[in-house]
């Protein structure tokens, strides 16, 4: 999901941030959709919870397949019988329609004056992975296969000293007053 439309349903845009989420939904079809298909959510989760199934009276001839599924039309059945549906609808649109794949991604530094660097972020569950020093030039990197979505991370250099990847402008502050950088991935 886009962050874009998360802070525009929360409200939480500036006005030069709603002027241009008003023109990416004119000019981006995918966009829009996905602010639509989003804000119908919003409007479901905001309506008002049912507290009681009204009472239903069906009229059920005799045979047997009436017979046999006459106990689903009853209020409690039918109650029971909506649940089960429903779960499998949503098992059935839970599972991936398709398997995305890992995509290589190349983080790279200039820090000519460590002799450690490293990168930890939500792809590696924030544990440290040791960066390689590219010749004598200063510049480190690694390239590490992450899969499709939105990634947090920071550099970390000799072992303590953290920070945001310069080349990267999306960042936000972490629980310990450093600030983690934020990727998209795409294939």
């Amino acid at each position: 999901m886009d962050d874009m439309i998360s802070m525009f349903i929360d409200d939480e845009l500036s006005i030069d941030d709603k002027i241009e989420f008003v023109e990416k939904v004119h000019y981006d079809k995918a966009f829009k959709e996905e602010s639509v298909e989003l804000l119908n959510q919003e409007r479901v989760i905001r309506s008002e919870v049912v507290d009681h199934v009204p009472p239903v009276k069906l009229k059920v001839s005799k045979g047997f397949f009436s017979s046999l599924f006459a106990p689903l039309l009853h209020p409690v059945g039918l109650v029971a019988s909506s649940a089960v549906a429903g779960a499998l609808i949503m098992l059935f649109f839970s599972m991936p329609s398709q398997v995305h794949t890992a995509v290589p991604y190349r983080f790279v530094i200039y820090r000519p004056d460590v002799i450690r660097a490293e990168i930890t972020g939500s792809f590696t569950e924030w544990k440290k992975i040791p960066m390689k020093r590219t010749g004598s030039t200063g510049y480190w990197e690694i390239t590490l296969n992450l899969p499709q979505g939105e990634h947090r991370f920071t550099y970390i250099i000799e072992g303590q000293e953290r920070f945001a990847d310069p080349t990267v402008a999306t960042r936000e502050r972490d629980d310990f007053g450093g600030e983690n950088s934020i990727i998209l991935v795409e294939s």
